[in-house]
């Protein structure tokens, strides 16, 4: 065995071992833990959420609680920043991953949406890395990783994963500071309440609007699902 399949094969290892870790502890990665976790490490706290979100969509972990906890603990706009910045790192990772190092592994897991996510790039390109971003047709963590098979080139899907991700971090950021803000008793708590709740219709209308517009674009074929 050549030292890459060697290197591989070790990566595929820790990669299988760390979700069966998380897997068995994940009672214990709730939102209220990881801000108790942080809070905890002061002014380290910042710089340890950025480097926890690097290894969150490798694992399979839902993002929307860390992204909550950010918004709670470093408010909507720092919160928003070391979201994108850490989502954005972690499924580049995945990405990376699968592209150079574990693609069969990848293509085994991912399967059935592999081969729509393959059929979607080689049809739209960046369109649908846009629309997958805006709209959840799959799971994130298990798109992350069927991108990285895919032709898409790099810089390509981190710039419009980026952007298309921004606005549901920046949302559930400002969800999590407003749902702190009330428990804490903040001030205006009826107008972040007010904001809160119109940023969260947004959100779960967002894809709807999204895939009707879609559905209507000249050309466009009728979605199926899973």
């Amino acid at each position: 065995m050549n030292r890459r399949n060697l290197s591989r094969l070790l990566l595929v290892a820790v990669l299988i071992g760390g979700i069966v870790l998380v897997t068995l502890n994940r009672d214990q990665l709730n939102q209220a833990a990881v801000e108790a976790w942080l809070a905890r490490l002061g002014l380290w706290g910042h710089l340890v959420y950025v480097l926890i979100w690097l290894v969150w969509p490798p694992l399979f972990l839902p993002g929307s609680p860390l992204t909550l906890a950010g918004g709670a603990l470093f408010g909507p706009l720092l919160g928003t920043v070391y979201t994108s910045i850490g989502s954005v790192a972690g499924a580049t990772l995945a990405f990376l991953l699968a592209r150079y190092l574990a693609g069969d592994w990848v293509a085994r897991k991912t399967g059935g949406t592999l081969a729509r996510v393959k059929a979607g790039v080689e049809e739209e390109g960046w369109r649908f890395v846009a629309f997958t971003r805006l709209v959840p047709l799959f799971p994130f963590n298990v798109l992350n990783y069927a991108f990285g098979l895919t032709a898409i080139p790099l810089r390509t899907y981190v710039l419009t994963s980026w952007l298309c991700m921004l606005p549901g971090t920046a949302g559930y950021a400002y969800i999590g500071y407003a749902a702190r803000e009330a428990v804490v008793g903040g001030e205006d708590l009826v107008r972040k309440g007010l904001i809160a709740i119109s940023v969260f219709a947004a959100l779960a209308l967002l894809p709807i609007m999204l895939r009707r517009l879609r559905k209507k674009a000249p050309g466009a074929e009728p979605e199926t699902s899973d």
